[in-house]
């Protein structure tokens, strides 16, 4: 259709075509991203290009996300409120002035819109994790209707283990030394897991290291490395490093992983008893529940806890060094390997 000559026939600017799109593979979703900001489009690229494409089902569901770059220009008086400009994407309507950042998502539509104002060029971190991934992430759970668990997920030859525990439990730390030690990654902090077959996915793109770990690293070029990743803040006033997993040799799950256990992180020393303590389903899924308010409010979560109760699910208590947590993992993922003979399984 023809672009009108002026905004009055087209006020919201749906018949001006998106020049630009791009489209990737995530969370068992093919993700068609449109925007006329190349600035945007280049974070998608950053974040997510060559993320491990997961399959979920035969049917793969197509999720449409547009990314809008707000130019509405500010009030020209002192104290004046900034101007509205009107927009449109993916079946929505909308207006919005030269300071809004906002997102509107339809699970039924299959799509989002993400507004943002030229101001949040400056903090890409932000743009990728508080607008973007909101948007996929929402998107993908609704429309596919996984669960979203706030959690880490690692394993070994299609076989994983859920790390669940509150920020600061030490799930970062873990999945990095899991990584360092052969296991394979499907995310540290955001993973979605299927109701009926427990298969988990994630987005296998970013570690976030604290520099007050890297004391347990034993290898002075895993320190090197992680040295120099880039440094993000986050809201809390937290610094951490952002290790991109892609530019080295990690193993990230090319599939989903089948959940076989749940390993609930304690700050509790194990001294000298045994790094895990069974539990039992029941007390599973009461903790679980507890550390997943939003995931147990979903229509998903009582087929979910009737197929978890059915996996094996440990209390891990803190040893004296991360890798004997590790050592503790891959028993749990049916391994009597020890980490003398897979501790250079990666990173070579």
């Amino acid at each position: 259709m023809t672009k009108p000559a002026d905004l009055s026939a087209d006020p919201f600017r749906e018949h001006s075509p998106t020049r630009r799109s791009k489209r990737m593979q995530l969370l068992g979703a093919s993700c068609r991203f449109e925007s006329d900001s190349i600035e945007l489009l280049r974070l998608v690229d950053a974040a997510y290009a060559g993320v491990p494409a997961h399959h979920l089902s035969q049917a793969m569901p197509e999720l449409r996300i547009k990314l809008l770059l707000n130019t509405a220009p500010a009030g020209k008086r002192r104290g004046e409120p900034s101007c509205v400009q009107m927009l449109s994407g993916n079946h929505f309507l909308g207006s919005t002035t030269a300071d809004s950042n906002w997102v509107v998502l339809s699970a039924g539509e299959r799509s989002a819109l993400v507004v943002l104002s030229e101001k949040m060029l400056r903090f890409p971190y932000h743009v990728r994790y508080e607008y973007i991934e909101f948007a996929i992430f929402t998107l993908a759970a609704r429309v596919q209707r996984l669960v979203p668990l706030h959690a880490a997920c690692v394993g070994r030859a299609g076989r994983g283990v859920l790390l669940v525990g509150p920020s600061g439990s030490g799930k970062s730390t873990l999945a990095l030394h899991s990584l360092l030690h052969g296991l394979e990654f499907v995310s540290e902090d955001a993973v979605f897991v299927t109701a009926d077959t427990l298969r988990a996915t994630g987005i296998a793109n970013y570690l976030h290291v604290s520099g007050n770990s890297l004391h347990w690293l034993e290898r002075a070029r895993d320190r090197a490395m992680i040295r120099r990743s880039p440094v993000i803040g986050r809201r809390s006033g937290v610094k951490k490093f952002e290790v991109d997993l892609r530019r080295a040799s990690f193993r990230l799950a090319a599939t989903p992983l089948k959940i076989v256990a749940v390993v609930f992180l304690s700050s509790e020393p194990a001294h000298d008893r045994s790094l895990l303590r069974a539990l039992s389903g029941k007390e599973t899924l009461s903790k679980l529940a507890s550390h997943q308010a939003y995931a147990a409010n979903q229509p998903e979560w009582r087929s979910f806890g009737r197929n978890l109760s059915k996996v094996q699910s440990f209390e891990l208590r803190r040893g004296s060094h991360p890798r004997e947590s590790v050592d503790a993992l891959w028993k749990v993922l049916g391994s009597d390997r020890t980490l003398s003979t897979h501790r250079d399984a990666s990173c070579a």
